[in-house]
């Protein structure tokens, strides 16, 4: 342990550092990080579940699975080889990676892409993605047991995912518990974005700043299903394509899995400056999840994550990140 800390923490913390760039649902960060003797383990952090949207964690450990990917990413950028497992501790599942210095010097061209990747919750300028693009991102080395699917705009799959989004919208903007989760992990202005450092920022939703006491009923206020389906049929209909991620078996191992596979699918598309968001509704209903696996040719595999991707005239607000050193535990 003390070699590793006298050696390579500085290194590990860099590591570290570029897995917390991936992305999660809210903006919650769920993990940590423990640098051990021979690597580095992230561990979920259960006290920023999303206990109505997500409540059997799925998207959490997709997220676990997405911050794996970039770190095994940053850890080829720092010469090193490694190996993982996912291992489960009482009822929680976690992963250990095995990091030992390497005599490669390539480095995965993906590393670039890490701080440049971000959910663009804009408005798309409608052109296509090009098939042969399309087929690129599609044919990624993909984890066992993931799949992904891409229909177009204007086919009728496409019809069918969005009149699910839609649906699901419906329901939740009707849910209390659904909405009051979400206005928690909303930061209203600068000072509260500063104290948490996670969340959904004022800038990333397109809002003012506002101090939270006027802010938070201002936005409840919009929340609702109507305004929630007019905004994303726009944002839909200026879309190329809906992305579906899929398991054939509902399980962690393959929801971590998943979030390796849909990392590097996003990483590979910030490289060829496509942007995505998320539009998971029909993914977070059971209903709605067991009916797109019936309705859509993912030989009945589950769907499990939903974006959308096209070409956007800009970046957007980036969203913030926790100090390192607060997910870093002995």
């Amino acid at each position: 342990m003390k070699t590793i800390k006298d050696n390579r923490i500085g290194e590990f913390k860099e590591i570290i550092h570029a897995a917390t760039k991936a992305p999660s649902g809210h903006n919650t960060q769920p993990w940590s990080f423990k640098i051990t003797e021979t690597g580095i383990e992230i561990h979920p952090d259960l006290s920023h579940e999303l206990s109505v949207v997500d409540p059997n964690n799925r998207e959490l450990y997709i997220s676990i699975g997405c911050a794996l990917e970039n770190l095994l990413v940053a850890a080829n950028r720092f010469h090193y080889d490694y190996s993982y497992e996912v291992l489960e501790d009482n009822t929680k599942y976690f992963v250990k990676v095995d990091l030992e210095k390497s005599r490669n010097e390539k480095t995965d061209p993906l590393f670039s892409y890490i701080d440049l990747r971000q959910t663009n919750r804009s408005e798309y300028n409608k052109k296509y993605v090009p098939e042969k693009t399309i087929k690129e991102l599609l044919n990624i080395d993909k984890e066992e047991n993931i799949n992904i699917y891409s229909f177009k705009r204007g086919d009728a799959y496409f019809a069918t995912i969005k009149d699910h989004i839609l649906e699901g919208n419906s329901i939740q903007m009707n849910d209390p518990g659904f909405k009051s989760e979400l206005l928690e992990w909303i930061r209203f202005n600068a000072k509260d974005v500063l104290q948490n450092k996670d969340g959904l920022t004022y800038k990333v939703m397109g809002a003012p700043s506002l101090p939270k006491f006027i802010g938070k009923p201002i936005v409840r206020s919009f929340l609702n299903a109507k305004n929630q389906n007019k905004n994303d049929v726009c944002k839909i209909n200026s879309s190329s394509h809906f992305i579906v991620f899929t398991t054939k078996s509902n399980t962690v191992p393959n929801w971590i899995s998943l979030g390796i596979t849909l990392e590097r699918f996003l990483l590979s598309a910030t490289k060829k400056r496509i942007a995505s968001a998320y539009l998971n509704p029909p993914c977070e209903i059971e209903t709605l999840a067991k009916h797109l696996k019936e309705s859509l040719p993912i030989n009945q595999e589950y769907p499990n994550i939903i974006i959308r991707i096209g070409y956007a005239e800009e970046r957007v607000a980036f969203s913030p990140r926790k100090d390192i050193e607060t997910l870093i535990y002995n």
